[in-house]
């Protein structure tokens, strides 16, 4: 006999990002992975934010010497006050309620003093503003362009001298819903992703004099260094010597997948709702001679999960058995073969899928 579980459900799904693919891309001879690529990193965002909001991209190639991916999207200058209350009212996860109470209710910002604060279009409508539209061409939320020639377009055959297509995608959605820094405009008035720039001693940072700035909620807790080369953006990560690849980094590290990790921590804080990872949902197991099939959903498209087995449910996870090596699905059905370790001497077998 055998017996299947899983953990978690599938949390609900309410942002929506459309995307419209221009010509470069429909009439590119790879356009199916291309389109498939940035579907996937859709889904993920998708998948992990529960904001009622609709957001619409533009996708297209370019051609630009050095650089794998460049996106342009419209702010508005709004009153510090203002965003602070509407962040306030849409403080919903842990990490918000940090937030919070180091953001004073003051009419000044408190990174420059200024009154004003630069919030772009899906970042205000994940906050409740309305009427403040994208004065792009087309009226998009954001238009991101790719050089695909330049990266590997699926995770499934990487070149180590390319960048990844996916992360890339994710790097530039990440600055449509809301990630920048104002200092890249020079600008006396931030981002909102400025309110948590911190210096390693705790205090607020916002200068480009050094290299001491941090991506932080609280001032302590340092989650990645700032980028302070000006020759990169002042909102990415810091990639000089060694470093942990980021989907945020000021430059990719070729031949290197990084998944949003951070990231999302910075969209929840500046008014998305972050959500649990979604977990995968086994849904049907069939036996045939040696091998065991696994059907099921998953709930999110860019994780590494493995399928384990064990003899006994109250087994620690250390000692459950590892049937596969991790492997990639995108979000929605799948199936996936292992090898049939119930025998006639042990006929009970549990299965799980992990999220790795």
């Amino acid at each position: 006999m055998l017996i299947v579980f899983s953990s978690g459900v599938l949390s609900a799904r309410a942002l929506t990002i459309i995307p419209t693919f221009d010509a470069t891309i429909t009439n590119d001879v790879n356009a199916t992975t291309i389109e498939n690529t940035i579907n996937s990193a859709i889904q993920l965002y998708q998948a992990r934010f529960s904001d009622p909001i609709t957001v619409t991209i533009q996708f297209m190639e370019i051609t630009t010497s050095g650089l794998y991916g460049s996106s342009s999207w419209w702010y508005y200058g709004l009153s510090y006050s203002s965003f602070r209350t509407a962040l306030a009212q849409h403080a919903h996860t842990a990490n918000d309620a940090i937030a919070m109470s180091l953001l004073p209710a003051s009419s000044a910002n408190p990174v420059t003093g200024t009154t004003t604060i630069r919030v772009k279009t899906a970042n205000l409508r994940a906050l409740g503003f309305t009427g403040y539209n994208s004065g792009l061409t087309g009226g998009y939320d954001g238009i991101i362009g790719l050089h695909t020639s330049q990266l590997n377009l699926s995770r499934a055959s990487t070149v180590s001298t390319k960048g990844d297509l996916l992360s890339t995608v994710c790097h530039e959605i990440d600055e449509v819903l809301g990630m920048s820094c104002g200092l890249d405009f020079g600008s006396p008035d931030p981002l909102p992703q400025d309110l948590f720039r911190y210096s390693s001693t705790g205090a607020r940072s916002y200068t480009t004099n050094g290299d001491d700035a941090y991506f932080s909620i609280n001032g302590t807790n340092l989650l990645v260094r700032c980028n302070q080369s000006s020759s990169e953006d002042y909102g990415d990560w810091w990639v000089a010597g060694a470093h942990t690849p980021r989907v945020q980094d000021a430059s990719a590290t070729n031949g290197k997948t990084p998944n949003p990790n951070v990231e999302l921590i910075a969209l929840d804080v500046i008014g998305y709702t972050l959500v649990p990872v979604p977990a995968p949902v086994i849904t049907r197991i069939s036996v045939a001679g040696s091998q065991v099939t696994l059907a099921g959903t998953n709930g999110i498209a860019v994780d590494n999960y493995v399928v384990l087995t064990s003899a006994n449910i109250a087994t620690p996870r250390s000692q459950w058995l590892p049937l596969s090596t991790n492997f990639l699905n995108n979000t929605g059905p799948f199936t996936f073969v292992v090898p049939n370790a119930a025998g006639p001497s042990n006929p009970k077998r549990f299965f799980a899928l992990e999220v790795q």
